[in-house]
């Protein structure tokens, strides 16, 4: 490993350290202090630390199904939320033949009007339950071009109420801009939060 290596990775675990202690209290848990915003919180990370990061996230939902953490993560995939989305349109059997058929641009065009923002947004509110609920949202790479962060997040925000949102971004985020990997402009996005 070489040395921007060890130093990426040990940023992510510096950010994996402050969630940890924001997701142990209550005022983070409520979303209280954040001028009646919605708590959305953008987690950045060295692309070249998506297995790392996954496991990260998978710990802590792992620790707060054990009950090692005072709240409920639920852990949304954003590429399993639009599997999903195609399963039940009952048109997931049929993509391979559709992109053979009609080329990858016109694939893209039409899973984008089917697993619109709305759809995705509805799919992922669907698995919250209540109280002390928070919200990762991972997977964010293997859904670009389909869906952007910030379209997403614009459909999220009147469903999720109090529910604290962590968006596991591999890229940065400038408090205004998104950039997936840190070259592609994702867009831009005024009302998250940078974790640190």
């Amino acid at each position: 490993m070489n040395t921007n290596s060890i130093k990426a990775l040990q940023e992510l675990q510096d950010r994996v350290t402050v969630l940890r202690t924001r997701l142990e209290d209550e005022s983070f848990l409520k979303n209280a202090g954040l001028g009646n915003e919605v708590g959305i919180y953008i987690l950045c990370f060295d692309p070249t630390l998506q297995l790392e990061a996954q496991e990260c996230a998978s710990k802590l939902v792992r620790d707060s199904e054990q009950g090692r953490l005072p709240c409920s993560i639920t852990e949304c995939n954003l590429y399993d939320t639009m599997l999903q989305i195609c399963e039940k349109k009952h048109i997931l059997d049929r993509i391979p033949e559709q992109e053979a058929k009609r080329g990858t641009d016109a694939l893209l065009k039409q899973l984008q009007k089917i697993t619109s923002p709305e759809a995705f947004a509805n799919e992922i509110t669907s698995g919250l339950s209540g109280e002390n609920d928070v919200l990762f949202i991972t997977g964010v790479a293997d859904v670009y071009p389909v869906i952007r962060v910030h379209v997403l997040l614009d459909n999220l925000q009147p469903l999720i109420g109090e529910t604290p949102v962590v968006v596991w971004y591999p890229g940065e985020y400038s408090g205004n801009a998104l950039s997936l990997f840190g070259t592609l402009e994702d867009g831009n996005y005024y009302r998250a939060f940078n974790l640190l």
